[in-house]
């Protein structure tokens, strides 16, 4: 029961701090990943604070065995790069740059009843569906 009401504290502070960055507004996603035509960088800085706050963790959490929960602590094992993993990255980063969402981002933004993330979140859960029957 603890692990699920962390699980759920941890949810809702990533889902809060997506909102407050900007994460879950698709233009201003889409701003910056559009660096030929006005730029908004300030996106750079969301990425630093969450490679500042998850590097030292990854670090630590690779020490340990059991998290401050006890619960077992599993980092993946697989560390080459193949067809599926670089076929995954093209079509999330194509995703990504043609909707400006994201998986977190567009669950954090269902509060806001946006069209175009409800669209999102179907196709993404079809797109997931459709992944388990390949």
């Amino acid at each position: 029961m603890k692990d699920n009401i962390a699980s759920l504290i941890c949810g809702i502070i990533f889902g809060i701090g997506l909102i407050i960055s900007g994460m879950t507004n698709p233009e201003k996603v889409l701003g910056f990943l559009s660096v030929t035509h006005n730029w908004d960088a300030s996106l750079i800085l969301v990425m630093f604070g969450a490679i500042f706050i998850t590097a030292p963790m990854f670090y630590l959490l690779s020490k340990k065995s059991t998290s401050l929960l006890d619960s077992k602590i599993t980092l993946p094992k697989i560390k080459h790069i193949d067809k599926k993993l670089l076929l995954g990255s093209v079509l999330f980063g194509i995703g990504w740059g043609l909707v400006g969402l994201c998986p977190g981002p567009a669950i954090s933004s269902i509060a806001l009843f946006e069209p175009i993330t409800i669209i999102f979140i179907i196709s993404m859960v079809l797109g997931i569906l459709f992944n388990r029957y390949i």
